[in-house]
């Protein structure tokens, strides 16, 4: 008997085995998304832990002017702290052999010849450099594999405003530096940004920095209070120009990282819910209209003996079949994907070693939930079966009873013929069916245009960014506050046709409690070249007096304008300040502050001063002011913004776009594949109707109408329902993606509403298709002995 319900169960399956394969493709879409995300979150995670551990990542770290190491003992009595170590750091500017552009860089010191005690370096190749040996560094991994530099090579550095030529002894990676950032870049530039490491005693000497230090980092014991220990550095290094000691949390490399993780934590929980839960749904279609076509089935099966619960796990196996075919699937396929998105990982967030591993217990939470949505949809269905008993399931359904309907009005008998009334009777009589298959194709559409929506989206964001807020072609930062009239100096350089300079003050702003930390930019009114933007994108003029907050930020510390704020001034003479909040405006990619930079010259108790400046220059004189600009042993770093925007766009391209492009495929084919399933079960449950109707005189193409008829009509009714489902998607996983570093805004184009509905259309074509052989095909005698 067992022997028996199991053939059965095979014989359902390859009878099924269109619609089987289309809800096979769901499960394993959205398996395929849980592995693929949860595998690179579970690779990244785990390198970047076992880095942090191996290497003693800081738990904290202080940036300062200048303190005499005499301080240093002060530090060291500072309870719960478990390795202290003190350094110098500066900018540095490089020039690389076959490299025109300029090369910005960090340099840092090593205690000389040794590792350092936090932060310690993992050389790939070559050895530190030699105590005693002037003009020897290690180079970060990312900048030697950008110019192919290897131990031996030589490059030329700016120090201090001498030209210094230095010897590469070693490629290292750190800790510190997993994602390579230069100041006020959002992606890597490999080529033209690096991180140094040259003994202690030798760097001191190029800057002046014998006997004293201007940097601070440390790890702590397990249970240590990180803000007691934040106030006590400040405390000591207070009065040498600490600008804050901050905590990991807050280091940029870090936390770069960590936004990508909970990006990734977000897409293993949202997109696969989606998926899943319109397999359910379809699960929940098919077994419904399985048990419905197979009441007499059910009724044999009771009459000779199967229990309910025999019954129940039949209908409930040929459901989990389905679900371990798509968890196949998806895990084969998520194995694939995630291996080649682990490289592209691997490219901008640098390791000693990404693990790849497939843990067990993510595919046998993958299946779990899997199979936890398909049962939850199938429950209801199956246990509506084994109710029935079996002299009540051995009758036919009792017929539909139906009454004269709106389109049974003679008005529809002129303007429309029998087959078209057919239709419309048929959809208006099965409303709850109709809308059903209605809500199943709406959800593949609305899948299509989350899919489509962040192609549109990433590309607002950046055209934004790089059109209306930074227009201008080169960034300058000064290696040290400078007079204003520097700013007009510019103008005779090269190539320069315009000149914007700024003053940037490092800040922590309080409001109720929350805090963040962040600079104060200070700008003309009406800056030419650094839009300031407000909601609708239409330029903003900066006050006379108070602060403007974009609208991310004031939004964190919960501040409207009007709002009173205490502003920290971590620069110079450190001072807490009360200031009103005069304005949000509203950028896309990071958070600021923003003042009339004279406004921001009187707070600090200076004259007209800047720290930097924008440039609008001819780009084919480069050549020309980069040489002129490397002369200067004012410039302490030079940006380029065409460039910045090039690799912000390939970075995006390679993660974000590339993981949505691959939503994208799998939802086109989910499309396809809820459509299909709906037009198969109309088929098989309307085959015996449209078989009388042949031999009541009704032609080929008018029965074919009847029910390809049906499944346009429901599908253009399925497209604005598709569009508003899809929207509710796209906001929510907009909203969870959105963080102080990258907002994409919320925009949906035409082409984004065009796309969704073209994937549907295209769907149901290629279903219609395929329904259209089976009609060719359809057996009259067979149909109608069919009960």
């Amino acid at each position: 008997m067992v022997r028996a319900i199991n053939r059965k169960l095979l014989r359902d399956l390859y009878a099924l085995k269109g619609q089987v394969a289309a809800i096979s493709v769901v499960v394993g879409s959205g398996i395929m998304v849980l592995i693929l995300a949860a595998t690179i979150l579970d690779s990244v995670s785990l390198s970047r832990d076992r880095f942090y551990h191996t290497h003693n990542f800081a738990h904290i770290f202080s940036n300062l002017t200048r303190a005499p190491e005499i301080v240093f003992q002060r530090l060291e009595e500072i309870p719960n702290i478990a390795a202290l170590e003190t350094r110098i750091q500066a900018q540095v500017r490089l020039a690389v052999p076959d490299f025109e552009e300029p090369v910005r860089g960090k340099i840092l010191s090593l205690p000389d010849g040794e590792q350092p005690l936090v932060n310690r370096l993992y050389l790939r190749l070559g050895d530190l450099p030699e105590p005693g040996k002037p003009g020897q560094v290690v180079i970060s991994e990312p900048l030697a594999e950008a110019h192919a530099l290897k131990p031996g090579d030589e490059l030329e550095a700016i120090i201090r405003g001498r030209l210094e030529t230095l010897t590469i002894t070693g490629v290292a990676l750190s800790p510190e530096f997993i994602y390579q950032l230069g100041h006020g870049d959002l992606i890597p530039d490999y080529e033209r940004y690096g991180i140094l490491w040259m003994n202690r005693r030798e760097l001191a000497a190029a800057y002046d920095m014998e006997g004293a230090f201007n940097s601070v980092v440390l790890t702590l014991q397990a249970g240590a209070n990180q803000e007691m220990i934040k106030d006590a550095l400040d405390e000591i290094l207070g009065p040498y120009g600490s600008v804050g000691a901050f905590s990991r949390e807050d280091q940029i490399s870090h936390r770069f990282l960590q936004d990508e993780l909970d990006q990734l934590r977000v897409m293993a929980i949202i997109l696969p819910a989606i998926f899943l839960g319109v397999a359910a749904f379809l699960l929940n279609v098919l077994i419904n209209r399985i048990i419905n076509t197979q009441r007499q089935q059910i009724a044999v099966l009771k009459a000779f003996g199967y229990a309910n619960s025999e019954i129940g796990l039949h209908y409930g196996f040929f459901a989990g079949l389905i679900v371990i075919i798509g968890s196949i699937l998806g895990v084969l396929f998520g194995l694939w994907a995630a291996g080649g998105l682990v490289g592209l990982y691997a490219e901008y967030f640098r390791f000693p070693e990404l693990s790849f591993r497939l843990q067990p217990e993510i595919v046998t939470l993958a299946v779990a939930i899997a199979l936890t949505a398909a049962m939850l949809g199938v429950f209801k269905a199956v246990a509506g079966a084994v109710r029935s008993p079996p002299a009540e399931a051995m009758r036919p359904p009792m017929p539909e009873r139906f009454s004269r309907g709106w389109f049974d009005l003679p008005f529809w008998n002129r303007i429309l013929d029998q087959p078209s009334r057919i239709i419309l009777r048929n959809l208006s009589r099965r409303r709850f069916k109709s809308l059903m298959s209605v809500l199943g194709i709406a959800l593949s559409g609305a899948l299509l245009l989350l899919g489509s929506y962040q192609f549109g989206s990433v590309n607002h964001m950046l055209d934004t960014q790089y059109r209306l807020v930074q227009k201008m072609d080169i960034h300058l930062v000064f290696t040290d506050i400078v007079p204003e009239r520097a700013g007009t100096e510019l103008l005779v350089l090269p190539g320069v046709h315009f000149a914007e300079a700024y003053r940037s003050v490092p800040v922590r702003i309080i409001h109720e409690r929350i805090d963040y930390r962040t600079s104060i930019m200070g700008m003309e009114k009406d800056p030419a070249l650094r839009g300031i933007l407000d909601q609708n994108h239409a330029p903003v003029s900066l006050p006379p007096e108070g602060l403007v907050l974009t609208g991310y930020l004031a939004e964190y510390l919960g501040a409207s304008p009007g709002d009173l704020l205490q502003v920290e001034i971590l620069e110079g003479h450190r001072m807490t300040l009360t200031m009103e909040l005069a304005g949000v405006v509203y950028e896309p990619i990071g958070v600021g502050a923003y003042m009339e930079r004279r406004a921001l010259n009187r707070i600090m108790r200076e004259g007209p001063a800047i720290s930097g400046a924008w440039l609008l220059t001819d780009q084919t004189r480069h050549h020309e002011l980069f040489q002129r600009l490397w002369e200067s042993p004012a410039i302490a770093g030079i940006g380029i913004i065409p460039r910045a925007e090039a690799n912000i766009r390939q970075y995006i391209e390679d993660t974000v776009l590339i993981f949505m492009g691959v939503l994208l495929i799998m939802a086109g084919s989910i499309a396809f594949a809820v459509i299909y399933n709906n037009a198969r079960i109309a088929f098989s449950e309307r085959e015996r109707e449209l078989a009388t109707l042949r031999v009541l005189g009704f032609t080929r193409v008018e029965i074919a109408w009847i029910l390809i008829g049906e499944i346009f009509i429901i599908t253009l009714a399925a497209i604005p329902l598709g569009w508003l489902l899809g929207t509710g998607f796209a906001y929510a996983v907009n909203q969870a993606i959105s963080t102080d570093l990258f907002r994409l805004p919320f925009v949906l184009d035409r082409e984004v509403f065009a796309f969704s509905a073209a994937g549907v259309l295209v769907a149901t074509l290629l279903s219609v298709g395929l329904i259209s052989r089976r009609l060719r095909r359809l057996n009259m005698v067979l149909a109608l002995k069919t009960e």
